[in-house]
């Protein structure tokens, strides 16, 4: 089976969907693998690094010529996969539920494709999972950016002039990228305060040193979602929240905002009036940015500034962290297609009746198939 590996197309995306590490993995398991010359520059991987671990070196032509399995950090257009085998594989971050309308060419073109952002939130695919992955490394450099822009010190320090006080950072969102932003404050030297809809998040906030914020006795909390993803709050919790918030967030230095739905546009946490109580030169990182963003006057790929604070928006934070997050991403992609690969077929089968499978499997057999999509 030739497996194809290609230079992602999306501006700023440095990413790139295997290593010379899995490329070793694909090669031993019987697979060819061609990759498209240039793929590993943003992430600082050489060509050579790749042909060295065994892959065929190529223009994008020649990489997906009869190839039947493409991976991808981000979904590829469909108009740019001329050659590739019939009813060839696509795996990759797919968007789905953003780019709808390329799932439906996919599934025209005769594609069979794979939404890793899908992965379904079980023991057995945790080192699939690429939203944990990324979204790790997401919550430590929101911390980085964070500082960057405050141009001031973390850590409290005694020094013969005086004291500098540790700064404040508060923590909106505690799934996997607010955990480690939560803990990456921490090593900072900040002191760090977190909430969440998630009560079960209380015990994970405390066991890193961070101080929980978390509305008291309110009848309606819908927080606890599914598959180990925040759901929605009741109109009754929302508006506690946004009365305990507003009191915390205007004593703090910095806050980092992490709340995803799948599916949905993110929730507003934050809003301009709740900026303005924040002092001039405090720092808000918006993660969810691109997903509409947590914070009013948040604006994709901008640092704005509103009422004195800075609203920091990178996009594709994962991205800004180009080697370690295809390492990441690559062994989660290895992961996957090595659980479902079988040696006598020298390929992967995915069984129809197989939970990963259902969860990722967005089209088949000309039709869109996933059940999220066709509710």
């Amino acid at each position: 089976m030739k497996i194809a590996v290609l230079r992602e197309q999306i501006d700023g995306e440095r990413r790139v969907a295997a290593t010379p590490e899995t490329v070793r993995k694909f090669v031993a398991l019987g697979a060819t693998v061609a990759l498209e010359a240039g793929a590993g520059d943003g992430a600082s991987i050489a060509d050579a690094a790749y042909a060295e671990a065994g892959a065929e070196i190529g223009d994008r032509a020649g990489t997906l010529a009869g190839a039947a399995l493409i991976l991808g950090v981000q979904g590829p257009d469909p108009q740019s996969l001329g050659g590739s085998a019939p009813g060839a594989w696509i795996v990759a971050g797919l968007n789905p539920f953003g780019e709808r309308a390329r799932v439906d060419v996919y599934a025209a073109a005769g594609f069979e494709a794979l939404a890793m952002e899908l992965m379904p939130r079980i023991t057995r695919a945790q080192s699939m999972d690429i939203l944990s992955s990324q979204s790790n490394l997401a919550g430590y450099k929101a911390v980085l950016d964070a500082a960057a822009e405050y141009g001031r010190a973390f850590p409290m320090m005694m020094t013969a002039a005086g004291t500098v006080s540790a700064a404040k950072v508060f923590v909106m969102g505690v799934g996997v990228a607010g955990l480690q932003a939560i803990a990456t404050a921490r090593r900072l030297g900040a002191q760090v305060s977190a909430t969440d809809v998630r009560s079960a998040t209380r015990e994970q906030i405390q066991s890193l040193g961070a101080k929980p914020i978390f509305v008291e006795n309110v009848a309606g909390i819908e927080g606890e979602g599914s598959g180990g993803y925040a759901g929605e709050m009741s109109p009754e919790y929302q508006a506690a929240q946004a009365e305990l918030v507003s009191a915390h967030i205007a004593k703090q230095d910095i806050v980092i905002t992490t709340a995803l739905i799948p599916g949905r546009p993110a929730p507003r946490l934050i809003s301009a009036a709740q900026i303005a109580t924040m002092k001039p030169g405090s720092v808000i990182v918006d993660l969810a940015v691109e997903q509409g963003g947590n914070v009013e006057g948040a604006v994709a790929g901008e640092v704005a500034t509103v009422h004195g604070v800075k609203i920091v928006g990178h996009r594709n934070v994962p991205s800004r962290l180009a080697a370690d997050a295809s390492a990441l991403f690559s062994r989660n992609l290895y992961n996957f297609l090595n659980a479902f690969w079988d040696k006598e077929a020298g390929k992967p089968v995915f069984p129809d009746d197989d939970e990963i499978v259902q969860g990722v499997r967005l089209t088949q057999g000309g039709k869109v198939v996933n059940a999220r999509l066709l509710s």
